[in-house]
């Protein structure tokens, strides 16, 4: 399995497979507003798109946003939001997304972030054991609603120059 910048033709193949794993957890409903965003994200060029692909087959993506306008979490020089860690049903339990995430925060320090910022569902308790378990911190500041009744759970971490 390699981890691996994303083509601009893979895009629509990310997106479903993003689409497919938030659905599969339950963590998303079909009708939902958020696919459409699910779908999209990196296809305006604005971030940088991982994905890890084993035999030519995308198992899993994963997104970093640095700071501008439609930045999440981040608001200062030097933060960026981690976003949409995707792994397809299937592919599930093997690293995927341990791999994806230790890619994406060497990407992040190679690129100057010096504070990696994401949100989360609080159903999504795999997504919390892994993030806490790569250096992430729960910040209840953080926390924030896209929607009404969609409460999402902030983490971050702070990268340093053993990071990269």
């Amino acid at each position: 399995m390699i981890v691996r910048d994303t083509t601009p033709a893979e895009l629509p193949a990310a997106g479903a497979l993003r689409v497919a794993a938030y659905l599969a957890g339950g963590f998303l409903y079909k009708d939902d507003p958020y696919v459409e965003t699910l779908r999209g994200l990196g296809s305006g060029g604005n971030g940088v798109v991982l994905v890890a692909e084993d035999a030519g087959r995308l198992l899993g993506t994963v997104m970093l946003a640095e700071l501008d306008a439609s930045s999440e979490l981040a608001r200062h020089p030097g933060e960026a939001d981690i976003r949409a860690l995707a792994v397809a049903p299937d592919a599930q339990g093997r690293g995927v997304g341990r791999l994806l995430l230790r890619s994406m925060i060497d990407r992040a320090a190679e690129r100057g972030v010096r504070r990696l910022l994401l949100s989360t569902l609080p159903a999504m308790r795999a997504a919390h054991h892994l993030y806490e378990s790569e250096g992430f911190s729960r910040v209840p500041g953080l926390d924030w609603e896209p929607a009404p009744g969609v409460r999402l759970l902030g983490y971050e971490r702070r990268l340093g120059p053993g990071d990269g």
